[in-house]
């Protein structure tokens, strides 16, 4: 009989449309039945795993439907044993409030609790018990797995996987240095506290969404949209051209790179577009044609995967739906940099230009999410800012080799440590925000995660009618070391940011066109952010875990002037 190896998770929807998606043992139909409403998908095969995505519709808006799924006419879901309610078909309804839950940085279950009550976990048993505030999305903004700081359970699967000890290094330790400083031995294989291709990832998305009960039935529950981070990939990636250069001399990077935008375009980008756009995505036609002629379409992924790290102008991560009065784009923040000798930009253009497109009024509510906060302390917005002049020459040859070298060490690659992409946003944003580009939305909201911590950030100047912040939820289950906390909480006090705007100014970084300060938090717990919309009114609360099934307030307030 045909199993269900992981799923099924709930993905995109609209207000009549619905799309499930599962992993399965074996090449199978796929059929989901909701009420008198059916709709099915055969499976498509990527490196001898089983994928399949179907599309629901004909659901009528705000419908709550309990659904179930069936592989090859045999029902898989939901399981007979299972202490959760019934999974439903969600769709949105535009005419009420819009509820759209966010967080980042998950790391998945373990035996210790090291890293804390899981924050999804919490969320789930919530919602159990209630019918009341349930979220229409969740947004993941980054982290959904960590590549490259492996848990135990994933440790012994990679000994397993590479045949014992034999082809792997000793531990590299934490990641986050120099990435010539954790290489591999003189065998080129890949670090053993790390994933090497898409196998491994198949095994690392597993654990992260199926091994709690809890999770697995959130997920299939809750429309899901997500964006990768670095710890997707890896830590630092896509820091600079000169951090490419590095990763892409080591012998087992182009297994790992690969492996790795293989597995998010099948396990999260897929989800993340509409039908309309998955109809004329042409990998996924061409994986399909493979498939559905009996072949494994790996090598037509993997082929795509390195065209998309190599030339990030030939793929599109980043999307944008509009709910009713309510925009959300999501920006694609790592894989389309655009890294060069000659110049550098956290988007190419290609993609900036897609985001500028998006970046329009006429709505009641923009809501822009990027993994990376936008809108950082000011104290490190100017210290990242200045590192980037440094290391792009500012100061001499010999500064821009140690700016280098911070840079990589103290993770400085935010929006601030692009500037010109930050000054380039800022002035499209501002202009929405003043009613130039159609009728000015009540807010603008950046929605981000990446830091481990949590805070509100509010744009004082220049003056416009849209309320301008910086929302920032972070981490879901992976808190901050005490020992990083006390300078971040320094970081967020006022004043601190005077010395470092003083000190990019000397490495000649333009003044910014934006004046912010953070109004709320910081704060370091594991929690999840909800940004409630009703009409041209917005709110945010921001919730965490104080047991494995509990969640509590730790802060709302309103977002809308």
């Amino acid at each position: 009989m045909t199993a269900l190896v992981l799923g099924p998770l709930l993905r995109h929807v609209g207000e009549r449309t619905a799309t499930v998606w599962v992993e399965t043992d074996r090449p199978c139909r796929v059929l989901v039945r909701a009420g008198d409403v059916e709709a099915e998908a055969r499976t498509f095969t990527v490196h001898g795993h089983h994928f399949g995505l179907v599309e629901v519709e004909g659901l009528e808006p705000g419908a709550r439907v309990p659904y179930e799924v069936r592989l090859d006419d045999v029902r898989v879901w939901p399981e007979d044993d299972s202490a959760f309610p019934p999974s439903r078909l969600r769709t949105l309804d535009f005419s009420g409030t819009l509820r759209v839950s966010f967080g980042s940085c998950r790391r998945s279950p373990d035996r210790d609790d090291a890293h804390g009550f899981d924050t999804l976990s919490a969320l789930a048993h919530h919602l159990v018990r209630t019918d009341a505030g349930w979220p229409d999305v969740l947004l993941m903004v980054g982290d959904q797995v960590y590549a490259d700081e492996l848990d135990p359970a994933m440790r012994e699967i990679v000994r397993e996987h590479r045949g014992g000890d034999e082809g792997v290094t000793p531990q590299s330790g934490e990641s986050g240095g120099d990435a010539t400083s954790d290489h591999a031995d003189s065998s080129g294989a890949c670090p053993d506290d790390e994933v090497a291709d898409f196998e491994e990832y198949t095994h690392l998305y597993r654990l992260a969404w199926r091994e709690d009960p809890a999770v697995r039935w959130l997920l299939s529950t809750v429309p899901t949209f997500t964006v990768f981070d670095d710890h997707d990939i890896r830590d630092d990636w896509n820091t600079s051209y000169t951090w490419r250069q590095q990763m892409w001399d080591l012998p087992w990077w182009r297994n790992r790179i690969v492996g790795g935008i293989s597995s998010y375009w099948v396990y999260q980008h897929l989800g993340n577009l509409s039908p309309e756009a998955r109809a004329t995505d042409k990998v996924l036609a061409a994986v399909r044609e493979t498939s559905a002629s009996g072949g494994d379409s790996g090598d037509v992924l993997d082929e795509f995967a390195e065209r998309a790290d190599r030339q990030p102008d030939t793929a599109r991560w980043s999307y944008a739906h509009d709910w009713g009065r309510t925009r959300l784009v999501v920006v694609d923040s790592r894989c389309s940099r655009l890294l060069t000798p000659e110049r550098r930009g956290m988007l190419d253009d290609e993609e900036f230009d897609w985001l500028d497109g998006q970046l329009q009024g006429d709505v009641d509510h923009l809501l822009v999410a990027s993994s990376l906060p936008y809108l950082l302390a000011p104290a490190v917005h100017h210290a990242e800012s200045w590192n980037e002049a440094v290391a792009e020459g500012a100061w001499g040859a010999r500064a821009a080799r140690l700016g280098e070298k911070v840079r990589q060490a103290a993770d400085l690659e935010h929006w601030a440590a692009f500037e010109r992409s930050f000054r380039e946003v800022a002035n499209d944003v501002i202009a929405v925000a003043r009613g130039e580009r159609g009728a000015a939305p009540a807010t603008v909201a950046f929605l981000s995660g990446d830091v481990h911590f949590s805070y509100l950030a509010r744009v004082l100047a220049p003056e416009a009618s849209s309320a301008i912040v910086q929302v920032v939820c972070s981490p879901l289950r992976n808190p901050l070391p005490s020992k990083f906390q006390w300078a971040n909480r320094l970081a967020c006090v006022r004043g601190t940011g005077v010395p470092f705007r003083w000190l990019a100014r000397m490495a000649r970084v333009p003044r910014s066109p934006l004046r912010w300060r953070i109004t709320e938090g910081p704060w370091f717990d594991n929690a999840i952010a909800t940004v409630e919309l009703t009409g041209r009114e917005s709110r945010v609360q921001w919730r965490s875990p104080t047991a494995p099934n509990e969640l509590s307030e730790v802060a709302a307030v309103p977002l809308t002037r």
